[in-house]
């Protein structure tokens, strides 16, 4: 993850999501001091997912908190090298616009009006951060409705961040969630209804960490390929849409990269 700030992805859009699983047994069977030690009980995957390049940029495990979030997205900042997201589209669960406010705001001093007391400091965003929420609404085990909403940021960004994009034509999380698809098809661990759940935290998260970021360098994703001048399509992962591979990785090689390099 760190060699990125060296090599930054091409990311100009994010989906946020977060995605279920449990450790040992669901919540509802655990006792309360099992709840504090988060050893067991519920773990979400915390995510950040830019739907151009279907490239995952990063993955939080554990309790679905805004603490996590903040995380998440710091270290998204982090790897983009500060690089603020024209979009960023989330699902309604509340927090994501606190955790905007605390990583990409800047902390302003307003002047201090004659003969009044001196104002508090204010924390102000980008003007060109948009923030698009999606909140679905489900009745009877169907989606009914699907609510939009601006949360941060003007309309008149919006419409050229979408124009920009060459993926979405609307504020939505649906690559991110049909990416949450493929990682339960691919981690057995996450499956719905399981006998195969992890019954370790840590090697949870673990086995959960290596599935998701092998899929960015050793995945080729079908809608990524390309068609060459002799008609034939090539295959692209995630990483080779965003600047930070040449060739789809074995394994093998994925797993001997040096995960640190030099003094960065």
């Amino acid at each position: 993850m760190r060699n990125w700030r060296r090599f930054p992805p091409r990311t100009r859009e994010l989906q946020l999501d977060e995605k279920w699983s449990f450790v040992f047994k669901k919540r509802g069977r655990c006792c309360q001091k099992e709840l504090e030690q988060e050893r067991v009980g519920d773990c979400w995957d915390h995510i950040a997912f830019d739907p151009e390049h279907r490239l995952v940029l990063g993955v939080i495990a554990g309790r679905r908190s805004q603490s996590h979030i903040h995380q998440l997205v710091q270290g998204v900042k982090e790897q983009l090298q500060g690089r603020v997201p024209h979009l960023i589209s989330t699902d309604g669960f509340n927090g994501y616009a606190q955790v905007f406010q605390q990583v990409y705001g800047v902390m302003l001093q307003p002047p201090r009006p004659q003969g009044r007391k001196q104002p508090a400091p204010r924390r102000l965003l980008p003007p060109q951060l948009t923030h698009a929420m999606v909140q679905k609404v489900i009745e009877g085990g169907r989606l009914t409705e699907v609510k939009r909403q601006l949360a941060i940021g003007s309309r008149q960004n919006l419409k050229a961040a979408l124009k920009a994009s060459s993926g979405s034509t609307k504020g939505n999380t649906s690559f991110v969630e049909r990416h949450n698809a493929t990682d339960r098809q691919r981690n057995a661990r996450k499956s719905r209804r399981t006998y195969r759940f992890s019954k370790d935290w840590q090697v949870h998260a673990a086995a959960g960490s290596f599935v998701l970021y092998s899929y960015n360098f050793c995945w080729a994703v079908h809608s990524l390929r390309l068609k060459g001048e002799d008609g034939a399509y090539r295959p692209r992962t995630p990483a080779m849409a965003a600047g930070l591979a040449n060739h789809v990785w074995t394994i093998g090689q994925w797993l001997g990269y040096p995960a640190k390099t030099g003094s960065g």
